[in-house]
């Protein structure tokens, strides 16, 4: 008999893989891991923990970068190059399509892995040049730096499904820190939600106006076009018009036609 999981056992869940999360972005940005996989739906607060972590860490962005969209394996290669050095930190935020492409792939399993060096091989004819220094990239080098992937990817299931990507994924998993933030149904997101309305999300709103925004995703969760922070955000901002027919509006903009 399959156990239902009740809202708090869901909210504490929540609450410690989220705690686990930072506890995790602090020990790649320490050097203390060298890779973290974190895997969850979209809009739900991921990439913005991660974020937060980094921002304490390094407010000049002066040792990490977000590489978000599509990454060719050229551009993956200046930015291990450039990011090379120990304490530095490359973000890969919904940047999943370097899970397609094989040289990129390579490259990754090779600066995620556990041996005592890492080093970078890139043989092809063309000559690399870093564009921000001018310099040369070398055929190969030692990268001592940490890799965070922000992905929607669900490595396990895909792994189980056999995904023609499962025996890279496998290797990735094998080589980083992975977190599945276990948010798998709608149920699991308007929880989340609401803990993270709770947490300061609709700060700008009173007490009754955050209440009405959380009934009304709550009652049209089925219909809405995402269940995520950003389609709360949408409701608030509509909410906050004291509008009489604010419903009206923020159904037809927020949700699907039937």
């Amino acid at each position: 008999m399959q156990h239902i999981e009740t809202d708090k056992q869901i909210e504490e869940k929540l609450e410690e893989r989220f705690t686990i999360l930072e506890v995790l972005t602090h020990s790649a940005m320490n050097g203390e891991s060298r890779s973290l996989i974190v895997s969850g739906p979209p809009g739900l607060g991921k990439s913005y923990t991660v974020e937060q972590a980094l921002a304490l860490y390094d407010p000049n962005a002066l040792r990490h970068t977000i590489a978000k969209g599509y990454v060719k394996p050229t551009g993956l290669l200046r930015l291990l190059y450039k990011h090379r050095a120990p304490g530095q930190v490359i973000v890969f935020d919904d940047a999943d399509t370097i899970f397609f492409d094989d040289t990129s792939l390579n490259l990754l399993k090779t600066v995620c892995d556990t041996t005592e060096k890492r080093v970078v091989s890139y043989l092809a004819e063309t000559n690399m040049v870093d564009e921000d220094s001018a310099e040369k990239i070398p055929r190969s080098f030692e990268f001592e730096g940490t890799i965070i992937f922000i992905t929607n990817y669900d490595f396990d299931a895909m792994i189980q499904r056999g995904h023609k990507l499962a025996p890279h994924f496998t290797a990735l998993i094998s080589r980083s820190h992975y977190i599945d933030l276990a948010m798998k149904s709608d149920r699991d997101y308007l929880i989340r939600i609401k803990q993270v309305v709770k947490q300061g999300l609709l700060r700008d709103l009173n007490d009754n106006q955050k209440a009405d925004v959380l009934r009304f995703v709550d009652q049209n969760s089925s219909r809405m076009r995402e269940l995520s922070l950003r389609m709360v955000l949408k409701v608030a901002s509509i909410r906050k018009m004291e509008m009489p027919a604010w419903e009206s509006l923020a159904k037809v903009t927020c949700c699907k036609n039937k």
